[in-house]
């Protein structure tokens, strides 16, 4: 698991929000269990938290800023859980075949956090 850094905006305006890299760690569950082709459900474990593929550049982080702020005001109570159901499915559905995820070439699965958990959770269910 590797954190990706967080524009110092973001995390004034949402200092709950931690985001994780879990690519590798998918990898290399997903190589584990003896499946060449079909499909990961990479889902996170806590109730605040969503997975995203996601390209990890900074721009993405920009946009975000600006749907969360028009989504929901900072002062609105209980303001995490309203976004997180706001980004819609908490899950993602990610293709594999010769035992490679299917994404592209910059893109990586970040797990979102809402409330800072101590120990970021995931799961992975492999359908092949």
């Amino acid at each position: 698991m590797t954190s990706v850094e967080v524009p110092y905006s973001i995390a004034s305006a949402l200092p709950s929000l931690t985001v994780l890299d879990i690519t590798n760690d998918v990898k290399r569950e997903l190589a584990g269990s003896g499946h060449t082709s079909g499909i990961a459900y990479v889902s996170p474990l806590d109730d605040i938290a969503l997975v995203r593929v996601q390209e990890r550049e900074s721009g993405f982080f920009s946009d975000l800023e600006d749907l969360l702020t028009r989504l929901v005001p900072q002062e609105e109570r209980e303001r995490e859980r309203l976004l997180c159901g706001l980004l819609g499915p908490r899950s993602e559905q990610i293709p594999f075949r010769n035992g490679e995820l299917s994404l592209g070439q910059w893109q990586r699965i970040l797990l979102l956090g809402f409330d800072r958990p101590s120990r970021p959770r995931w799961n992975l269910t492999v359908l092949g």
